[in-house]
């Protein structure tokens, strides 16, 4: 055996999110342009789930355009270049190529070249499943700057017919940069998953059906509304108990709640179970933008930080979940 003594890489101790960027689809889609295929109504779509509008892009627009607007944005905030970039991870489910990966040809979009680049396939939970990887890769010394992209083209996997996820969905994409820090900035993240419930939010059939029988279609989704609805209202309220938990701070010291929007009925009911105090301030962007996927927690946290609701330095409390089954939850400080 060798005498030599193998390095590991070590890094500061402690990271956070020095930015937060977002874009919306440009088209405001209401309640009532989607309401006749599915025999509804807009007080239908409102009551069951808080819709009022939903952002959708434009045919001309890919995940690609959407994580490109987003990261630039979340430079910029950050005083940052591309250059500065030592890793992009882009959490998608509606990037078209199976290779290369989406944050390779962002990387070099936005001049981050050779910075590592990976995506992640997560669904809903991928923003934050993504922001523990950052945290990691900054605290191990891996990577000083780590771009994190939640990026969804929801609109491409849509049956306008189908009741039962479709006309929740929306377009977007929410950009972070993850960074050192002197002090904490990111708890720690509870994860998982249960693949048991695989079915319950699915694709229509795989690509290779589609390959084999072409009069299948396009895939688009489709979930169970009941069997989803009591799982993410709770079972992952504990998750995110257990993230305060873990991160050393009770309900009273958060300053925001941010739950992937899903549903506007998951998010209060989410609420008592955690008995959060009225003094949080609550995400409530699926109102306008729709259902986002892996997007949605970092534009709704930039709606937040926009309209006053909460500020620099105060405590949030994220959680994601959804497809697969998988679900993943921490605090961070706010940039």
């Amino acid at each position: 055996m060798s005498g030599a003594t193998l390095r590991q890489a070590t890094g500061p101790a402690h990271s956070r999110i020095l930015a937060i960027g977002g874009v919306r689809g440009e088209n405001v889609v209401t309640n009532d342009d989607i309401a006749g295929p599915i025999d509804s109504s807009d007080e239908w779509i409102r009551q069951r789930t808080g819709i009022v509008t939903r952002r959708r892009a434009g045919a001309d627009v890919d995940v690609l355009d959407l994580s490109e607007a987003a990261a630039r944005d979340a430079l910029d905030r950050a005083g940052l270049q591309g250059a500065d970039i030592d890793a992009v991870i882009v959490s998608t489910v509606t990037y078209f190529h199976q290779t290369p990966a989406a944050a390779a040809v962002l990387a070099e979009r936005i001049g981050a070249t050779p910075a590592a680049a990976f995506d992640v396939s997560a669904a809903c939970a991928g923003y934050a499943y993504a922001i523990a990887q950052a945290d990691a890769l900054v605290r191990a010394g891996i990577a000083t700057h780590v771009l994190v992209v939640g990026a969804e083209k929801m609109s491409d996997f849509i049956d306008p017919t189908d009741r039962s996820i479709s006309f929740l969905l929306g377009d977007g994409a929410g950009a972070a940069i993850v960074g050192p820090s002197d002090t904490p900035g990111i708890g720690p993240t509870v994860w998982g998953s249960d693949g048991g419930k695989a079915q319950a939010i699915r694709q229509t059939h795989a690509w290779s059906d589609l390959r084999e029988d072409p009069s299948l279609g396009w895939p688009t989704l489709r979930q169970d509304g009941q069997s989803v609805f009591k799982w993410a209202a709770f079972q992952m309220a504990p998750v995110a108990a257990k993230a305060m938990a873990e991160a050393g701070v009770a309900p009273g010291d958060i300053g925001a709640f941010v739950p992937h929007q899903a549903n506007m009925r998951i998010i209060d009911q989410m609420i008592k179970q955690l008995q959060l105090p009225d003094t949080v301030a609550v995400a409530r962007d699926i109102a306008e933008t729709g259902n986002t996927s892996a997007a949605s927690i970092p534009l709704a946290t930039r709606r937040l930080l926009d309209e006053g609701q909460v500020r620099s330095g105060d405590l949030a409390l994220q959680i994601g979940f959804g497809a697969g089954l998988v679900y993943a939850a921490q605090v961070v400080v706010l940039p």
